[in-house]
């Protein structure tokens, strides 16, 4: 007998995920996401190709009508041109429609409220930045959120002794 035709393999998707803020989940309640393009130099991208970044203490600040990401780390690669100055750490602009910048400013006016990068993608062949509404969590909101996680996993492992 031969092969069916509908056994054709899918092609592999690749992860175009660069890095991903988990900090940011545990320090902050996200309210809302956005995603945002990034005004990158050219050894910036050649270092995100290598996923050498770090976006733990990262965040967006608003000034003059425009985003910018402060915080976030690029590690330059080996290989960069000597006659530029490659900052680890430099301010990036980012590019935002104006009507999310608006709400973004007015949302981080409340008390409380802030803007962080939680994730840096690939989207076909740009590169973009998931923006996060967020509010700050207090430390008994983050062992409210432990406790929570940890009755979860208890209550899969239960169900699945139960179901043998």
């Amino acid at each position: 007998m031969g092969k069916s035709k509908n056994t054709k393999r899918k092609p592999k998707v690749p992860d175009t995920t660069i890095v991903v803020n988990k900090k940011a989940r545990h320090d902050y309640f996200i309210e809302d996401t956005f995603e945002s393009g990034v005004a990158l130099q050219g050894w910036e991208v050649k270092s995100l190709r290598l996923k050498k970044v770090q976006l733990v203490d990262s965040y967006v600040t608003l000034k003059d009508g425009e985003a910018f990401l402060l915080g976030c780390n690029i590690s330059p690669l080996d290989t960069t041109n000597t006659h530029t100055i490659a900052d680890p750490s430099r301010t990036k602009k980012l590019l935002l429609h104006k009507r999310e910048l608006a709400k973004l400013f007015s949302a981080t006016q409340q008390k409380g409220h802030t803007c962080v990068c939680t994730k840096m993608y690939w989207k076909n062949h740009l590169i973009k930045c998931q923006i996060a509404l967020a509010k700050g969590k207090q430390s008994h909101d983050k062992r409210a959120t432990v406790k929570d996680r940890e009755w979860n996993i208890d209550k899969q492992r239960i169900v699945r002794q139960a179901n043998r």
